[in-house]
C-alpha cells in the first residue's frame, strides 16, 4: 500500500442526506440473501452474514506465519416471549451444527510471500493450525479451534507486524472458556473485543513515540470454530473459498469478506459523518482504506477497527481457502487465482522431497508459483498468499 504523508486538516463535509444514517463501525456488513436468491438486497439484520449452503456455487449472490513473528502448526408452562423463541432457535440451530460437525475438517495453512518491487516487506501473517488447547474451550461444544490471518501494512510495518503478534494471542485470552448459550454470539462479541483492544494498544503505543507512528495495517481473519468459520476484516485484504458445485460440476470463488474502501456509500457516510472527506478515492486524499488496525492521525476522521464479521459452515464440497492482500488481487481476479491454485494441485510433476506428503508440497507450490505470477503480472505491492487446505 502506499505511504502517506503528512495529515491534511480535515475539511467539515457536508451532512449526509436525511434519512441516512451512516453505521459507525457497523457491526455487520448488509445480509445476504438466501442461496436460491440472485438478488443481493438486504433485509433485517441477522447476527451474521450467513454465507450460502453447500449447493450454491454462485458467488454472483455474494458481497465477494507471523513471517517475521509466528508459525505453528408441557404441563402448566409459560407462553414463551418471542425474546425466548428466539434464544430457544438459536439452542436448536446450535446443537443441529454441533451434530452436523461429527467429523471435524482438518484445516491446514501453506503460505508464500514476495517483496515485489517494494523498499520493504510491510506484509504479515499467521498460520495456527490448531489452537485448541491454548483456547480451553467448553469442550461439550467446541473440539477445534483454528486461526489464519494475513495483515498488509501501510506507512510502515509496525502496525502489520503488531497486529500478527498479538492479535491472536489477544483472541485466546477473551476466547469463552466456560459454557455458553450460543457459541456463535460469544464468538462474534470476542473477535469484536479482540480487534478493538489490539487497535488500542497499538495506538496507545504509536502515541507514546517521538514523533509518533503513522503506520496502519489492514486484518483478514479465519477463525474456525468446529467446522464453523468465522471472518473477521478490516480493509481490503481478502479471504475465499474454494466450493465444488455438484450441479454444475465445476470450482467456484466464493467470497468470504467484504472490502472496506472510502469509496463505498456506507463508509464514505461515517467518514463525512466524523468530520472527514473522500477525495481521489482516498481518505483526506490519503489513506486508501477506510478500516485499519493503527493509522492513528485517521481515526478522528471516521477510519475505524470494527470488523465486519462473517460466518460461514464447511461442507464436503470445500477444498481450501484463499487469504490474501490487494497485492495479488490487483492482478487476478478470485476466479482465476481460485483456477490457478487448483491447476497447481492437479500438476503431478511437482517435486515431492522426501519423507514430505505430495500433498503438502503442492500446496507449497501453489502457493509459490501464484506469488511470482502476481509480480511477474506487475503487481508492484508486496504479495501474501496463504492457502489453507481443507481435509475431509
Amino acid at each position: 500500500m502506499d505511504l502517506f504523508g503528512d495529515l491534511p486538516e480535515p475539511e467539515r463535509a457536508p451532512r449526509p442526506p436525511a434519512g441516512v444514517e451512516a453505521q459507525e463501525g457497523s457491526m455487520l456488513s448488509e445480509d445476504l440473501p438466501p442461496a436460491s436468491s440472485t438478488d443481493s438486497g438486504s433485509g433485517g439484520p441477522l447476527l451474521f452474514d450467513d454465507l450460502p449452503p453447500a449447493g450454491s456455487g454462485d458467488p454472483g449472490s455474494l458481497a465477494t506465519s507471523v513471517s517475521q513473528v509466528v508459525k505453528s502448526e408441557g404441563k402448566g408452562a409459560k407462553r414463551k416471549t418471542p425474546e425466548e423463541e428466539k434464544n430457544g432457535g438459536e439452542e436448536l440451530v446450535e446443537k443441529k451444527v454441533c451434530k452436523a460437525s461429527s467429523v471435524i475438517f482438518g484445516l491446514k495453512g501453506y503460505v508464500a510471500e514476495r517483496k515485489g518491487e517494494r523498499e520493504e516487506m510491510q506484509d504479515a501473517h499467521v498460520i495456527l493450525n490448531d489452537i485448541t488447547e491454548e483456547c480451553r474451550p467448553p469442550s461439550s461444544l467446541i473440539t477445534r479451534v483454528s486461526y489464519f490471518a494475513v495483515f498488509d501494512g501501510h506507512g510502515g510495518i509496525r502496525a502489520s507486524k503488531f497486529a500478527a503478534q498479538n492479535l491472536h494471542q489477544n483472541l485466546i485470552r477473551k476466547f469463552p472458556k466456560g459454557d455458553v448459550i450460543s457459541v456463535e454470539k460469544t464468538v462474534k462479541r470476542c473477535l469484536l473485543d479482540t480487534f478493538k483492544h489490539t487497535d488500542e494498544e497499538f495506538l496507545k503505543q504509536a502515541s507514546s513515540q517521538k514523533p509518533a507512528w503513522k503506520d496502519g495495517s489492514t486484518a483478514t481473519c479465519v477463525l474456525a470454530v468446529d467446522n464453523i468459520l468465522y471472518i473477521a476484516n478490516l480493509g481490503d485484504s481478502r479471504a475465499i473459498l474454494c466450493r465444488y458445485n455438484e450441479e454444475s460440476q465445476k470450482h467456484a470463488a466464493l467470497s468470504l469478506s467484504k472490502e472496506h474502501n472510502p469509496t463505498q456509500y456506507e463508509e464514505r457516510m461515517r467518514i463525512q459523518k466524523a468530520g472527514g472527506n473522500v477525495r481521489d478515492g482516498r481518505v483526506l486524499g490519503v489513506l486508501e482504506v477506510s478500516r485499519s488496525i493503527g493509522d492513528g492521525q485517521y481515526k478522528r476522521c471516521g477510519v475505524t477497527s470494527v470488523p465486519d464479521i462473517r460466518r460461514c459452515q464447511l461442507t464436503p464440497n470445500d477444498r481450501f481457502i484463499l487469504l490474501a492482500c490487494d497485492g495479488l488481487f490487483k492482478v487476478f481476479t478470485p476466479e482465476e487465482a481460485v483456477n490457478f491454485i487448483l491447476s497447481c494441485l492437479e500438476d503431478e510433476k511437482i517435486q515431492t522431497r522426501e519423507g514430505k506428503p505430495a500433498v503438502d508440497s503442492r500446496y507449497e507450490a501453489a502457493c509459490n508459483r501464484l506469488a511470482n505470477k502476481a509480480v511477474q503480472r506487475g503487481s508492484a505491492d508486496n504479495v501474501t498468499v496463504m492457502v489453507v487446505r481443507i481435509g475431509h
